[in-house]
């Protein structure tokens, strides 16, 4: 497991450059590069390359300026980590929709869909988030969005808080294989079908007899979706969610008695 995570900087300088708070340097010559050029130039080397090619002497070549004038504007690399967290997050409902508490479901299906979008976009954000959430204007404007889908429903504040919590922390979970997909197919040189082609004459050797449920699904979910099908298993999963959101949901609908 990588040992890169959000979170693992300074949290105060941290927050001073995601919010502009930073005090720029008092001398010296006028800075060649800004902080939102650096924290560009990383996530276009995460996007293209992984977040293990993102370093700071990269980062600083990228804009043209030394590895050692990066530190005048971020502290390392921890603290790079978080801006590019918090950039990326303004990506997320970014036309803010004007979601109507009678139709929440597909309102909670935008807000999921649209984090799974960002997740497969920047697949390096996946491993790099924690439960300690980037504190930056962008990553805050993206849960008020997602809160904002339930608004209205009756539900408290803890509630609002569960359910995001619920379906995001799904959305993650099952984006996981789908993000990864590029990934497997760069370090195996063979595609999901080609691998499958591969293995085949192997496993028709194999005596299915003791697993007849296995290979009854198998064969079944084979030839309807092929090799994988991770949208069709997220839309799947995710309506499952939304079924049991129903019930709880329904039941604070003034008139009704919860069990």
């Amino acid at each position: 497991m990588s040992d890169e995570i959000s979170g693992r900087g300074d949290p105060l300088k941290s927050l001073q450059l995601l919010w502009g708070r930073a005090e720029a340097p008092k001398r010296g010559p006028k800075a060649k590069a800004s902080v939102a050029e650096l924290v560009s130039a990383a996530v276009t080397i995460a996007d293209a390359e992984g977040l293990e090619a993102v370093s700071t002497r990269r980062v600083a070549e990228a804009v043209g300026i030394s590895p050692m004038s990066f530190y005048t504007h971020i502290p390392g690399k921890a603290e790079l980590l978080d801006l590019m967290m918090d950039v990326v997050s303004g990506e997320i409902l970014k036309d803010r929709p004007a979601f109507k508490p009678a139709h929440w479901r597909a309102n909670l299906t935008r807000v999921a869909t649209d984090y799974r979008d960002f997740y497969l976009t920047h697949p390096w954000v996946i491993p790099l988030a924690t439960h300690r959430t980037v504190l930056g204007p962008n990553t805050f404007r993206s849960a008020d969005i997602a809160l904002s889908a339930i608004e209205g429903l009756g539900l408290s504040d803890l509630e609002m808080d569960r359910i995001i919590t619920l379906v995001l922390d799904y959305v993650h979970g099952a984006v996981r294989n789908a993000a990864r997909e590029k990934m497997v197919k760069d370090l195996t040189g063979m595609t999901d079908e080609e691998w499958w082609y591969r293995v085949a004459p192997f496993l028709e050797t194999v005596d299915f007899t003791p697993y007849p449920v296995l290979s009854r699904v198998g064969k079944t979910a084979g030839e309807t979706y092929g090799a994988h099908d991770p949208k069709g298993a997220f839309a799947f999963g995710l309506e499952r969610v939304l079924d049991g959101l129903a019930v709880f949901i329904d039941g604070k609908a003034p008139g009704k008695k919860r069990r």
